[in-house]
């Protein structure tokens, strides 16, 4: 890979500098660094945090993404500053590898963490019906509901609740938001599942909003429904040689001892 774009996030303090930093580094090592989509990059360099790299999954689509934590958690963008420079080294050596991750589609929209379905701005409870496969599973009193990707499984669904997944777990979890009942708790399914979530509602008028890695894609009235399945594209992340998804959650969640960083 020879050409590269810069992703930045430059709400992040020292953002600007890293960016020339790493640009002059990139020019020493023989790559050629481009301005945006138009220009066909091969790989995007994304400084900034989780944020940082789903807004730079949805601008390049399909182009393969180096994450650069700027961020606090950071489990997509799994660089920390120390390894910045070797990480650009590696890239143009080749001596990476290439993550492919599991996508959900809902209507026209792709989603790399979590499809949620959530009562938006009302004060109350919703009541949702979930089926797989057209089999009714649950019906349940809720704020809302999170499908997402093993991926996905340490954003959102992990802070209602919900189990992490490892990258390349063939599955999907579903994960209630402040459910209403101790029995409603999160499910793991195969992620070769039809989902559908059905609104019931019973104001008149009330509307569900549907989002899609944060964005706005779609409400639900009374009685409607949304189907979420395994969208047929993945989304390619760039990893170090040695990346260990057991590591990065122990050092992140301090499952090592240590506090989180």
């Amino acid at each position: 890979m020879r050409r590269i774009v810069f992703h930045v996030n430059r709400d992040k303090p020292g953002s600007d500098s890293v960016r020339l930093r790493l640009s002059a580094l990139a020019a020493s090592l023989g790559l050629s660094e481009v301005t945006g989509p138009a220009d066909n990059p091969e790989a995007v360099v994304v400084l900034g945090g989780d944020g940082t790299m789903l807004s730079a999954v949805h601008r390049f689509p399909g182009i393969p993404l180096l994450g650069l934590n700027l961020g606090s958690l950071g489990y997509l963008a799994g660089v920390e500053s120390p390894h910045f420079d070797d990480a650009l080294r590696a890239l143009a050596s080749g001596d990476y590898e290439v993550s492919r991750r599991t996508t959900l589609r809902v209507g026209d929209a792709v989603a790399l963490n979590e499809v949620v379905v959530s009562r938006g701005v009302s004060g109350h409870a919703i009541q949702l019906e979930l089926s797989v496969n057209g089999r009714v599973a649950t019906r349940l009193s809720a704020d809302g509901l999170v499908v997402a990707t093993p991926t996905g499984s340490t954003a959102y669904s992990l802070a209602a609740g919900g189990p992490i997944l490892m990258p390349d777990s063939e599955s999907f979890v579903v994960t209630p938001i402040c459910p209403h009942a101790l029995a409603s708790r999160p499910l793991v399914i195969p992620d070769t599942a039809c989902l559908s979530v059905r609104a019931r509602l019973r104001a008149r008028g009330e509307k569900l909003a549907v989002f899609a890695d944060g964005a706005r894609v779609q409400q639900l009235g009374a009685d409607d429904a949304v189907e979420i399945v395994r969208a047929d594209i993945s989304v390619p992340l760039i990893q170090l040689r040695g990346y260990d998804p057991y590591e990065v959650l122990s050092r992140k969640l301090g499952w090592n001892g240590s506090a989180i960083k």
